[in-house]
């Protein structure tokens, strides 16, 4: 049985165990083992949103609900996260700076689906972007190894160009609000 408590509780212990983000993994894997327990926890996703379980310097934990087609840009965090999903599927495509380019552009490096019961990491200086691919809500526990919030050293990049810019938290709550509103008419 999944208890959101205890989960939060096992994701500070693993991260004061071990910094990085193996001990995590292995909490958000088991977790998301078990996805409908997960979802009677958190809750059946009605809206694409960003919900904040824990927040502290060492860790954050969100539930965060894809509405369907939704894409947030290129974008880092400069710290290890660990996605789990618990419901439906995330696409990620992984960027790479192009060398020497002076606008800090990035190109396509790889991509990785992610679907129910995966638990992946992600390294501290990993650039990606996220797709959810499918025509339904896709809910996942994604754990950070600091305070995701603090925007102040990240980046995204622009879909046109994909030229760096530093990261707009409202830019990323547009895209949720937009994706809700294309939602709410379908």
């Amino acid at each position: 049985m999944f208890d959101l408590n205890r989960f939060i509780e096992d994701c500070r212990a693993a991260v004061a165990e071990d910094p990085t983000h193996k001990a995590v993994r292995e909490v958000v894997a088991r977790a998301v083992s078990t996805p409908t327990e997960v979802l009677k926890a958190v809750g059946e996703p009605k809206r694409g949103e960003a919900q904040t379980l824990y927040r502290s310097n060492e860790v954050t934990i969100l539930n965060i609900v894809w509405a369907p087609w939704m894409t947030i840009l290129p974008h880092n965090h400069h710290m290890w996260a660990v996605i789990g999903i618990y419901t439906g599927r995330e696409d990620n495509i992984f960027w790479r700076r192009v060398p020497d380019a002076p606008d800090g552009r990035v190109e396509a490096a790889g991509a990785k689906a992610i679907a129910e019961r995966d638990a992946i990491p992600l390294g501290r200086d990993i650039i990606h972007s996220v797709t959810n691919p499918i025509p339904r809500l896709t809910g996942a526990i994604h754990v950070y190894g600091g305070d995701f919030f603090d925007t102040s050293y990240r980046s995204q990049w622009e879909p046109d160009t994909l030229r760096e810019v530093p990261y707009d938290m409202t830019r990323t709550v547009r895209i949720f609000e937009e994706a809700n509103a294309w939602l709410s008419r379908s």
